[in-house]
């Protein structure tokens, strides 16, 4: 079974500019995630966009789509920003009804060396090969339908709706 893991951004693949502080996006950290992870997966990784959520368009989100309704892979993990990631998520559930997509995100930079990155791509994986076709959050270890999602922003954790 492979999977296809789209890249959009987000805390996963920012960087640290330590003389000004500022956070900013070089390159996806993907394959080192999946590295040190040590992962036996089949995957293939395109990376559509490397933004914060906040900036995500109707037009990026189209992209997303898209992308997700032209690969073969029936398994996709998308990650993608916390702030945005359920709109994201109800797009591409009014979209595509054939797939089983998951989507991920970080709220510590992989950067920083104490990220939740890790953990949250290989249980979005995980979650991947096992649910059926739908459109699904996997943070903290578990996984939400689309619409019964919502980030805390006081506790920096998902709760279900």
């Amino acid at each position: 079974m492979s999977i296809r893991i789209f890249v959009t951004g987000g805390t996963f693949d920012k960087e640290y500019n330590e003389l000004t502080g500022a956070l900013y996006f070089k390159d996806t950290h993907i394959q080192d995630l999946l590295l040190l992870g040590r992962s036996r997966l089949d995957v293939s990784i395109r990376t559509l966009m490397l933004i914060d959520s906040l900036e995500m368009t109707d037009a990026d989100r189209n992209i997303v789509v898209e992308s997700c309704k032209r690969c073969n892979e029936e398994r996709i993990v998308i990650t993608h920003g916390t702030d945005t990631m359920s709109i994201t998520a109800g797009v591409l559930a009014q979209e595509i009804k054939d797939k089983t997509i998951i989507l991920t995100g970080a709220m510590i930079p992989f950067k920083f060396g104490s990220s939740d990155g890790l953990f949250n791509l290989g249980s979005a994986l995980a979650f991947a090969q096992s649910l059926p076709h739908g459109v699904y959050v996997a943070m903290n270890g578990r996984y939400f339908k689309w619409d019964s999602v919502k980030k805390n922003k006081q506790t920096g954790f998902f709760d279900e709706i």
